[in-house]
């Protein structure tokens, strides 16, 4: 068992892999900054957890912080979630996103490296694929971005492959598709502010009666109903993959994996889902075509079997119905703070 620092620990998927690095044994310490998450989730994970979350309300851009952080704990791993990470905004606030994303990452590595840490399982996406031409998508496609937020992680790959040049680092790259769904407690999920960017939380958002329809951007792509393909992931099957990821660092094994479930489902197939979850209908709207989507982004998780053990365990329905249970008891006024 090893102590591992989290950055950005109380946010959407920060705060499953919290869970399922303490159920797996290993000592905690969180890192955040509160900027995209709300400190209610502490209270959540003291009690899905049932120990007190040691907790360091700070930057990864904060070196002084940082080293604060390593002094004394024994830290032996990172798993670096701290980022910014809207695609849409990232083409309006570019700045903001490689000082946050990349300046983050560096900071940290240069405090990490001060302290002898030389293990970090890294959080990236798979929008480093750019618009591929081979699906399943494998490891090996060429890399690319549309967008600075992809810029940014594609970056941030790229200085890790490149300080392992000069020195011991042991990475773990975690390349996920879409992440949705929520911790069966329902204490935790996914709870984004404004309108939501991604799929699942919008329609939530609509089942909840927040925003007036699910708008379908485009019906005309070439896939069996005419509507984009996705890689669904269950937060719970991704946060497992850290684990496993550290698992393999802390054995010396260095990976760039994908993390999805290797099965596209369609933006109706989803909508469909989600129907069955809250058992009644869902407005819905087919429009044009969104600027910049593609027609199919899936993953071939095969790597991932064969070097971490890691398989999804979660289907489409039980992401639906986790994800609806969460925002039904969010809507209840299942808060600490509210």
């Amino acid at each position: 068992m090893a102590r591992i620092l989290l950055t950005g620990g109380a946010g959407y998927i920060g705060s499953h892999t919290y869970v399922a690095l303490c159920e797996a044994g290993h000592e905690v310490t969180i890192l955040d900054d509160f900027s995209n998450s709300d400190p209610d989730v502490i209270d959540r994970l003291t009690r899905l957890t049932g120990g007190t979350v040691d907790l360091v309300r700070g930057s990864v851009l904060d070196r002084a912080a940082l080293d604060g952080v390593f002094a004394g704990r024994g830290i032996d791993g990172v798993v670096h979630f701290a980022a910014l990470k809207a695609v849409g905004e990232s083409v309006a606030r570019p700045l903001d996103y490689f000082e946050t994303n990349i300046g983050g990452l560096m900071t940290l590595m240069q405090a990490m490296k001060a302290a002898g840490v030389w293990r970090i399982v890294f959080s990236s996406t798979a929008t480093v694929y750019g618009a591929p031409a081979v699906f399943p998508i494998p490891e090996t496609a060429p890399l690319s971005y549309t967008s600075p937020y992809a810029f940014t992680k594609l970056t941030c790959e790229r200085i890790l492959a490149q300080a392992a040049d000069a020195d011991p680092w042991v990475t773990g790259v975690l390349r996920y598709f879409n992440p949705v769904g929520a911790h069966e407690s329902a204490l935790i999920g996914e709870d984004p502010r404004g309108v939501p960017d991604n799929l699942m939380p919008y329609m939530a958002k609509v089942a909840l009666g927040e925003l007036p329809e699910l708008q379908v951007f485009g019906d005309d792509y070439a896939t069996p109903d005419g509507t984009a393909w996705r890689d669904y992931i269950h937060v719970m099957d991704l946060s497992r993959a850290h684990v496993q990821s550290m698992s393999a660092l802390l054995n010396g094994r260095s990976h760039v994996l994908n993390i999805g479930t290797g099965s596209p489902v369609s933006v109706l197939e989803m909508h469909a889902a989600y129907e069955r979850a809250i058992d009644r209908a869902l407005p819905h709207r087919v429009v044009g075509r969104r600027a910049g989507d593609v027609p199919k982004l899936y993953a071939d998780p095969t790597r991932a079997r064969e070097e971490l053990g890691f398989e999804a365990r979660y289907g489409l329905d039980e992401m639906c119905a986790s994800s609806w249970a969460w925002v039904q008891a969010q809507a209840k006024g299942w808060r600490f703070n509210s």
